[in-house]
């Protein structure tokens, strides 16, 4: 089978195995169940250092700093749709996620990730615990993109996948953190799936 539209998943936590990288899982899951590729990339199993200001991707178009982040952002570029995933951490994204973002620069220089649809999942240690201020932190990124943003849907009409997990895989039990970061999946690749056959 020959896919036309893939979704990246993208894992800002430092685990490698946690609530957060579970929950974009499952996503990715109600994604290819619609007949998308999905690839998913854990931040925490790469190098990733932190932008350093140099600005010669302003004349380059490319980064300057050899580690894993060239070629992540050809992922992101190569794809159709991506879902960005969060744990909390002072209510915002991870370090390792703003070093993605800060670094995304290059592909901003001419709109790389334009018309992309992007979604967002976030996880916190308590119901109200700092999900949405991420969420829209990862948000920000994707509209500085001009991508597309989709939420959630319908019944629960969220700003994306909404988990908690005070514990690692305690997400599993979350039945609202599934139920949002399922429909996200499937969202983002309605979405790219129509896009792409205009």
């Amino acid at each position: 089978m020959i896919f036309l539209v893939k979704i990246m998943g993208v894992v800002g936590s430092p685990r490698k195995e946690g609530n957060t990288n579970y929950l974009v899982k499952e996503a990715l899951k109600a994604a290819s169940n619609l007949g998308v590729e999905t690839e998913l990339i854990n931040l925490g199993d790469i190098e990733i250092e932190p932008c350093i200001a140099c600005d010669i991707c302003k004349s380059t178009g490319e980064c300057a700093i050899f580690d894993d982040v060239p070629s992540l952002l050809g992922k992101l570029v190569d794809s159709q749709g991506v879902i960005m995933g969060s744990p909390v951490y002072f209510g915002n994204v991870t370090s390792q996620l703003k070093m993605l973002i800060d670094r995304s620069r290059p592909l901003r220089m001419d709109f790389k990730l334009k018309n992309k649809i992007g979604g967002a999942i976030s996880v916190g240690g308590s119901r109200n615990g700092g999900q949405e201020t991420t969420i829209s932190s990862i948000h920000q990124f994707m509209l500085i993109h001009d991508m597309i943003i989709v939420g959630d849907g319908a019944p629960l009409a969220h700003y994306g996948g909404t988990g908690v997990g005070s514990t690692i895989n305690s997400a599993a039990g979350d039945e609202v953190g599934l139920e949002t970061s399922r429909n996200l999946g499937q969202n983002v690749a309605e979405l790219a799936l129509q896009i792409s056959k205009k």
